[in-house]
């Protein structure tokens, strides 16, 4: 019973993050497949998945594709009813569909003019008059349910929902160009920001580099803020203090040095992820 996602990119595919979080957040089984969305290479990639065209995409366990974020959403919520994809209250989750599907069809300006980018900061972005009115309106929104819904937990309505994985590109957005937004709203992009599945995703990503940089404006750039950041480099010769990868088990053969240590894993991208943010992965930070 393993669902099939089929994303874009990690850097710079938000609705790409959106798939993965609702399966990888809620525990749901499933395998990711990267299509070629820079490669040229994603038509033909996405052929058997018709009438898909855009990622993410998802074939349910039955065979079943969707085409559309909100409609994997509302799939997997009739599909697991004894998950918490939304709030149960009736009233929180009335907001957060609601939230849900705004997030979904709104916010143009801030999405055409403030390209997904996890890989850096920029600095010194000026926000036109329509993206402040976005994020007047999403940090309004975020105030409310975390007013009327959220005293359980640091998240939108307390417990992790859809509109937590919906939004959460929102919160990435508002770092990567530093818009001013409220102290409420502030705290729950911190939160968002460093929670591990997010923090894991972006490391990913950070193995894959692109020449020429895609959606880059003319801005200085800054460094993605990770908390308690530990560092890492890659190296070529060593002696690991363990024999097998701690994520697949088999044999090392590439190896990292953290604080004087020296670790192996079983591939680079095993390798790389880890080197991009090691406190990300609890398999890892084990052995640390």
């Amino acid at each position: 019973m393993t669902y099939q996602l089929y994303i874009g990119d990690r850097t710079f595919s938000s609705w790409s993050l959106r798939g993965w979080l609702m399966l990888e957040k809620f525990g749901l089984p499933h395998t990711t497949t990267m299509v070629g969305l820079y490669r040229g290479t994603m038509a033909a990639d996405m052929a058997h998945l018709a009438p898909a065209k855009t990622v993410p995409a998802m074939q349910t366990p039955q065979g079943h594709v969707l085409t559309d974020s909100l409609a994997m959403a509302e799939t997997l919520v009739e599909a697991h009813p004894a998950l918490d994809l939304y709030p149960r209250e009736p009233a929180a989750r009335a907001l957060a569909r609601s939230m849900v599907a705004e997030m979904h069809g709104s916010f143009g300006a801030l999405r055409s003019d403030c390209p997904n980018n996890m890989a850096n900061t920029w600095l010194d972005f000026a926000a036109s008059d329509a993206v402040k009115q976005d994020i007047a309106r999403i940090t309004y929104l975020w105030d409310m349910a975390r007013l009327r819904h959220g005293a359980d937990g640091p998240w939108l309505f307390g417990a992790y929902s859809l509109a937590d994985v919906f939004y959460a590109p929102i919160a990435c957005r508002m770092t990567t160009y530093g818009l001013d937004v409220s102290p409420t709203a502030q705290a729950y992009i911190d939160t968002t920001l460093a929670e591990t599945s997010l923090r894991q995703w972006r490391a990913m990503g950070q193995t894959v580099t692109y020449d020429p940089f895609p959606y880059a404006p003319d801005l200085e750039r800054a460094a993605w803020p990770i908390p308690d950041l530990i560092a890492a480099r890659a190296i070529e010769t060593g002696t690991s203090e363990n024999a097998t990868c701690p994520y697949s088990g088999k044999q090392v053969s590439h190896l990292l040095q953290t604080g004087g240590r020296v670790f192996g894993f079983c591939n680079a991208f095993c390798r790389d992820k880890t080197v991009n943010d090691p406190a990300a992965w609890p398999q890892f930070m084990a052995l640390l």
